[in-house]
């Protein structure tokens, strides 16, 4: 059982002892502690929060603890109930909020929950937020308001609505052509609240033929929720057996997209943001940003177009910082996580869509012709267990040693780069891991990569 206490939030499993888990307990302090952080941020004035969650199974029992915590804090609720990841952040906005909390693990399996906590832009809140957020929960140093005090609570079903209006009314999304297109798509939505909204967008676009895979919002995940190749072979098939154009894979709150193409191959996570960012830059010259584990097709594609790239500390949060920096378009993350500032700073699958859909039908191409007009890379992505974070520091001296005759990055990590390609070593924001990617045009030479990388690590660790 594990409980992982980040500048983000809080993240752990569900059950179990106090302290090294996710108990109610634990839900409580953290969600007093960031309502104490915001109330002295906004001394004299009444502040509002905006809750939603993913639909695995605790989402109900954390909901409620969060909501009744907030309101014993003195905070006014709008509760969205099941909802995403990008409609919650763009609900803060909207209601003109001073901070928000979505209950969702993301990608991790269904024993874990996590809460993500907001700022008053509707983003994830800064590193120095953070830990003043852990600190003030580490000593307890919130208390509770009298009965006359209570936030009020209200629920708004309408938020996923309001997300996808805002969605069609951009100027890159064109309903019309989409509509013309008669694409015919299978969704993959884990069984969690993508099944929600993926759906209501497609129709929203003019998309009569959808079929639905796991789009029942019941928390109970059919396969591993994270959108790996490994893990979506039901729609694979069923985008073969069916004849549709692609299939669209979502993580369960909905910051991720994944792409199956007509021959039912993957698109390649990479390659989400790839593709997005062809399409804005040939519409919206500018800069573009992506975290240090992610592809140098995003570079080559940029600079095609004039513009250039941004690396960033893996996090949205670092990804968003280094946008603003640098004025970009378009920026994300390469697990499939698309930023459209247009629309708001945050990882969102329903923009990414929106716009994909859009180049697609402009373009009257299949997603593997599209594939095909890309640099040509193949990450290999690995993890090993990570028992004592004590020995990062280490281990990173010694990999950085042992390549000191190559560029070296230590934003994030660790990150070497070869002439044909690049390896990156760093620590989980999510989970008790070390994360190694590697990247080469070549599969045998991304593999080689990781693989000595890898090594190296547990051979360090054994021996320490």
């Amino acid at each position: 059982m594990v409980l992982i206490k980040s500048i983000s939030g809080i993240r752990g499993t569900v059950g179990g002892k106090t302290g090294e888990n996710l108990t109610p307990l634990d839900i409580v302090k953290f969600t007093a502690a960031f309502a104490a952080f915001v109330k002295k941020k906004f001394e004299e004035k009444k502040i509002q929060f905006v809750v939603g969650r993913d639909a695995r199974m605790s989402g109900e029992m954390v909901e409620q603890i969060v909501v009744a915590t907030l309101s014993a804090s003195g905070i006014d609720v709008i509760n969205t109930g099941l909802s995403t990841t990008p409609t919650v952040e763009m609900a803060v906005i909207e209601s003109g909020s001073q901070g928000g909390i979505i209950i969702t693990a993301s990608h991790n399996p269904k024993e874990w929950n996590a809460l993500k906590l907001l700022d008053e832009n509707g983003e994830f809140i800064s590193g120095e937020d953070g830990w003043q957020v852990l600190e003030i929960a580490k000593k307890e140093a919130f208390d509770f308001v009298l009965v006359d005090q209570l936030g009020k609570v209200r629920a708004d079903d309408t938020t996923i609505d309001k997300h996808i209006a805002r969605i069609l009314k951009l100027d890159l999304v064109d309903m019309n052509t989409i509509a013309k297109a008669g694409f015919k798509i299978v969704v993959d939505a884990v069984n969690s609240t993508g099944g929600i909204a993926i759906p209501r967008l497609l129709k929203a676009l003019g998309i009569e033929k959808v079929t639905e895979l796991y789009c029942t919002p019941t928390g109970d995940f059919p396969h591993n929720p994270e959108p790996l190749p490994e893990n979506l072979t039901a729609i694979s098939k069923k985008v073969i057996e069916t004849g549709a154009d692609l299939g669209i894979v979502v993580d369960p709150d909905v910051d991720r997209l994944a792409l199956v193409m007509e021959n039912g191959e993957m698109f390649g996570e990479e390659y989400t943001l790839v593709a997005a960012a062809d399409y804005v830059l040939q519409h919206q010259k500018g800069n573009t940003v992506s975290n240090l584990s992610s592809s140098r097709a995003l570079k080559d594609i940029t600079q095609t177009h004039g513009g250039s790239y941004f690396a960033s500390a893996v996090g949205e949060v670092n990804v968003v910082e280094k946008m603003k920096e640098v004025d970009a378009v378009i920026g994300g993350e390469g697990n499939g996580g698309v930023i459209y500032p247009e629309l708001h700073y945050g990882r969102d699958a329903l923009v990414g869509i929106a716009l994909l859909l859009t180049y697609l039908a402009k373009k009257q191409i299949s997603l593997s012709e599209l594939k095909k007009t890309y640099p040509a890379y193949i990450i290999s992505k690995n993890k090993i267990e990570l028992e004592k974070s004590e020995q990062l520091e280490a281990l990173f001296n010694l990999i950085k040693s042992h390549y000191a005759s190559y560029p070296v990055s230590t934003i994030d990590g660790v990150k070497i780069d070869f002439e044909d390609g690049w390896v990156h070593l760093r620590p989980s924001n999510t989970e008790p891991i070390i994360r190694i990617y590697a990247e080469s045009a070549d599969k045998a030479k991304a593999d080689s990569y990781a693989k000595e990388i890898i090594q190296m690590a547990v051979d360090f660790i054994s021996h320490s």
